[in-house]
Order: structure tokens, then sequence, then C-alpha cells
């Protein structure tokens, strides 16, 4: 019986294991994004959704995974305990939708903030208060913010979505205090 398999892939060899699997005869699926035009380069219009990762089609009792393990560019299968997990069908059905509805919306959205800028956190638990944004995380639409938790710039990721740009006058809290000690009851002489 056919399932579906995860394939861990070398860096940016997502498109050379797919294609000698292909070549095979056995069935591959690479999620894609499309890029937008000005991060296109050396004539790539796609990138894949996750990157080092895809997902092939096949029946490993018939296969076998000698045709699969020796691949040029692949890492590993997926396996718990040695033996290849095995993906439920609805897993690709979900990732399908998913990358249609991004592709509904005209390609993921591009977030008009840069490192160190001041954001409001418009949805979400942290919903109103302010941040430093410090940059995307994933090839989704995941970004990392620097939040005054309790005295403590913490990183908590969001997506770019719950971002808005604070007012001109608004400025995040100072993350912390500046140290007092080295170490070990050592006070940092003032100067």
């Amino acid at each position: 019986m056919e399932r579906w398999y995860t394939l861990h892939t070398q860096p940016n060899a997502e498109y050379q294991v797919a294609a000698t699997l292909t070549a095979r005869g056995i069935h591959t699926y690479l999620p894609q994004l499309e890029l937008p035009k000005k991060y296109r380069r050396r004539g790539r219009t796609t990138r894949p959704f996750f990157p080092c990762y895809l997902f092939m089609q096949a029946d490993l009792a018939v296969t076998g995974l000698s045709a699969v393990r020796w691949t040029p560019g692949l890492r590993r299968l997926v396996t718990f305990d040695e033996q290849p997990v095995p993906l439920d069908d609805a897993v690709i059905e979900l990732i399908r939708r998913k990358l249609g509805e991004i592709k509904a919306r005209g390609g993921p959205a591009v977030y008009p903030f840069k490192p160190g800028e001041t954001v409001r956190i418009t949805d979400g638990p942290f919903a109103d208060m302010l941040a430093v944004f410090d940059g995307p995380t994933t090839a989704g639409q995941r970004v990392q913010v620097l939040l005054n938790i309790l005295g403590h710039a913490s990183r908590v990721q969001l997506e770019a979505d719950q971002l808005t740009k604070a007012p001109a006058q608004a400025t995040a809290p100072a993350p912390k205090r500046p140290r007092r000690t080295r170490g070990r009851g050592r006070r940092i002489q003032a100067d």
C-alpha cells in the first residue's frame, strides 16, 4: 500500500532529490511558494515551503528502502525507532490547501518592518503591547520580536500580520537595567 513519507535533504538539494526519485518512478511532492519579484535570483521563481524537506509516496515493501536511501542529496528518510514514519493523506491535503490559500492571497505577505523598529502587537495574548522587531524566523510568515516581559527582553515568534507600526512617539520600554556587578559580587566601578 502506498503511503506518504518525509525526506530530509541536504541544503538546497530538494529539487535534485525530487528529480532523481521521479526518474526512478517514485511519486514526490515538494511544496513550493512563488518568490516575490524582488527576491528572484539566478532565474529561480519558487522556493521550497519547508527548506530541506519533501514528501514521497511509495510502497516501501515493493520499492525497498535502498532505492531511496542512496539518492544523491538525501540525508535520510524520517524515521522513529529506525522505522520510516508514514504520514496520513490528510496531512498532505492540508499542506496543499494552505499553499492554495497563500497563492489565492497573492503570495506570502511582505512585512514593512526593519530590525530595531518599534511595533505594536494587534492580536493574541500580547495584544496592544509594544515590541522591537527582530526579523523573520522561518520560510512562512512568522517573525521574531523582542518583548519586555517582567523586566527581561524575551524573543517571541508571531505571525507577521499580527504586527503594525507603532506611532512615532511610542518606544518599547528598555529591556533591562544596566549591570551593577561583574559576577561573584565584584562591583563595576563607575567612571
